[in-house]
């Protein structure tokens, strides 16, 4: 399959499996996992045929490994990202002591001022690594790296949560947990 139509699917995926199921009729369950027949057969419904043979190759070769199968390959959704109410039914886990969050200097001010917020998503996304969060930060342009104090804030209270594919998930971070570059 060539790389356009991988990444055609992969955003149709986003778009119904993190964002609106309902628009091809498809119903996610309260973790986020939708049926392959479903998804494949609602697709075709829609407009957008997709056969299960590209399905795999999309979650398989996905540099982001955003989309996983159930361990019985019925079942397929999205590790995170989502702004539709779903429990991801991950547990919370101790953070590395350091995390790192890449935007657009646009958004600096305002993150300077109330922090990370999940604004419509289920979680505030955080990378592992440096060069992870430069390349999120770097989609709207150059990125602002940020350097969260995770140990701090699990120390403080704050839940952690990491998905499969090694995002780390947070309900906010506030900004005294926060280190800007000059």
């Amino acid at each position: 399959m060539d790389e356009r139509r991988t990444v055609e699917i992969s955003k149709y995926l986003a778009r119904h499996l993190r964002h609106r199921p309902e628009d091809i009729g498809i119903t996610l369950d309260r973790h986020g996992w939708v049926d392959v027949d479903e998804l494949l057969s609602a697709a075709a419904r829609h407009g957008f045929p997709v056969t299960r043979a590209e399905l795999e190759h999309v979650v398989a070769v996905n540099d982001k490994r955003r989309y996983a199968f159930d361990d019985t390959g019925r079942r397929i959704r999205a590790h995170q990202g989502h702004s539709v109410d779903v429990d991801l039914d991950l547990p919370v886990t101790p953070p590395p002591p350091r995390l790192y969050h890449g935007t657009a200097p646009r958004f600096v001010a305002a993150i300077r001022r109330d922090g990370l917020r999940r604004m419509r998503r289920h979680a505030v996304h955080l990378s592992p690594d440096r060069a992870t969060a430069e390349r999120v930060g770097s989609r709207r342009g150059r990125p602002v790296v940020l350097v969260v104090d995770a140990a701090r804030m699990a120390a403080d209270g704050h839940e952690f949560r990491v998905t499969p594919n090694g995002v780390w998930l947070v309900d906010a971070v506030p900004p005294e947990y926060l280190t800007f570059p000059d």
